[in-house]
């Protein structure tokens, strides 16, 4: 018992800092999304994309997080953005403390969205709320087709999920639809958008859904006083 209270109480004061980062977020009209995923689902190729797509429509900032490295991080500032790694040392997934942490090395008056890439995960990060308005659950061909079932909590969590590297699915046992239903089956209202960023195919719905929430986010939000 003793360690399922002390979670309890690790998540309660998580939930309690998500909330500040949130207000942070709302404050400065800055819209933020959470991207998880298992390792090499193509998270950081993703926001390359995105960010060459979006350059000179959007003002985005990037926190990455992993184990150790800071290889993605260099990768997206080659993009021209601003971005910052967080090295968790050992922790598989970020908390909030840690991404409050950081934002203090943006100038988020200046933005228009933050992109968080968590740890390649698919089990903790979905316990971990980082104040964030949306999460994005990415699940690559080379996968497979079982893990909504296997993973459902990052289903259930997610606001759109992403079938990524589409184009490798002639290539695997891979079939989008069978997953699609299966994460259907979990959160029947979840959207769901497959793509690959090296063929092209659905990047412009993903780019249409990360726009269009961004830029309601920033026009219907009041700043609070």
């Amino acid at each position: 018992m003793g360690s399922i209270i002390l979670k309890d109480r690790v998540l309660s004061k998580n939930d309690e800092l998500a909330l500040e980062n949130r207000a942070v977020f709302d404050k400065r009209k800055v819209w933020c999304l959470n991207l998880i995923s298992s390792p090499g689902a193509g998270k950081t190729t993703l926001i390359e994309c995105t960010v060459d797509r979006l350059r000179e429509k959007l003002s985005i900032g990037v926190l990455v997080g992993d184990l150790d490295t800071e290889n993605d991080a260099r990768r997206i500032a080659a993009h021209g953005v601003a971005v910052r790694q967080i090295i968790t040392g050992g922790s598989c997934h970020l908390n909030a403390k840690t991404v409050g942490e950081f934002l203090k090395h943006f100038d988020l008056e200046s933005l228009d969205v933050m992109i968080i890439e968590n740890v390649g995960n698919l089990v903790c990060p979905t316990s971990y709320h980082l104040g964030e308005h949306d999460r994005v659950c990415l699940i690559s061909a080379p996968e497979g087709n079982d893990k909504p079932l296997k993973y459902p909590c990052a289903i259930h969590t997610a606001d759109l999920l992403l079938l990524t590297k589409i184009d490798l699915a002639p290539y695997t046992d891979f079939n989008p639809e069978t997953v699609r239903n299966s994460a259907l089956r979990i959160k029947n209202s979840l959207p769901v958008i497959q793509l690959s960023c090296k063929s092209g195919e659905g990047l412009d719905r993903w780019i249409e859904w990360f726009e269009n929430r961004a830029r309601s986010f920033r026009d219907s939000k009041e700043v609070p006083s």
